[in-house]
């Protein structure tokens, strides 16, 4: 018969990047959609939206798993530009993919990603990684050729760093790799110990 007692994590999202990522942990899990509102916020910078939205999403799905470790990620990709800090969605379309990448082309994207853990004593312990992204001179060759071999819409710069997308880079700073697909596993485990998970 199988075991249908309630799994310990409950991973506050439907990205199945983050669920692949998760799985390496080796640990039972669940996932649900947190239903958490995405909208910009006037004046909000990247690294305080990842924050607040990681925060949001754990706290919206352990309202409802009372006794579950609940896991809410989420991740701002942003440039500098002249005129400001500019926030990178998922494309969403070919054209937009290809947009993104031209404007990237030869420039830095930072992406802050960040993890919230609502834990079953009633704490939130919170982790926000930062990944520095230096692109190559793209031709705009290169990039329809990327796009059109590996389309990406639902990431956000609009490239899978974990396949193609490496060729397009200069360089990757960060001190977590699994961060810039979506969710920080080295952040993560350390919160997870800190609630008393055996990770």
């Amino acid at each position: 018969m199988p075991d249908s007692r309630p799994k310990p994590l409950l991973l506050a999202s439907t990205s199945p990047h983050r669920r692949v990522l998760l799985e390496r942990l080796g640990l039972p899990f669940l996932t649900r959609s947190p239903g958490v509102d995405e909208a910009l916020q006037a004046g909000e910078a990247p690294a305080e939206r990842s924050l607040r939205l990681a925060v949001e999403k754990a706290r919206a799905v352990s309202a409802q798993a009372p006794g579950m470790q609940v896991i809410g990620s989420d991740q701002v990709a942003s440039l500098e530009t002249p005129g400001g800090v500019a926030i990178l969605r998922k494309p969403g379309t070919r054209e937009r993919c290809i947009g993104q990448l031209e404007l990237l082309s030869g420039d830095t994207a930072r992406f802050h990603t960040s993890v919230a853990l609502a834990s079953t004593d009633g704490r939130l312990l919170t982790h926000t990684d930062l990944t520095q992204v230096v692109f190559r001179e793209l031709t705009r060759e290169e990039i329809i050729d990327y796009v059109d071999r590996e389309p990406s819409f639902d990431c956000a710069g609009g490239f899978k760093c974990e396949g193609l997308g490496v060729s397009l880079f200069e360089s990757v700073a960060t001190d977590d790799p699994t961060a810039l697909v979506g969710l920080p596993l080295i952040g993560l485990c350390r919160l997870l110990r800190e609630a008393g998970v055996r990770v």
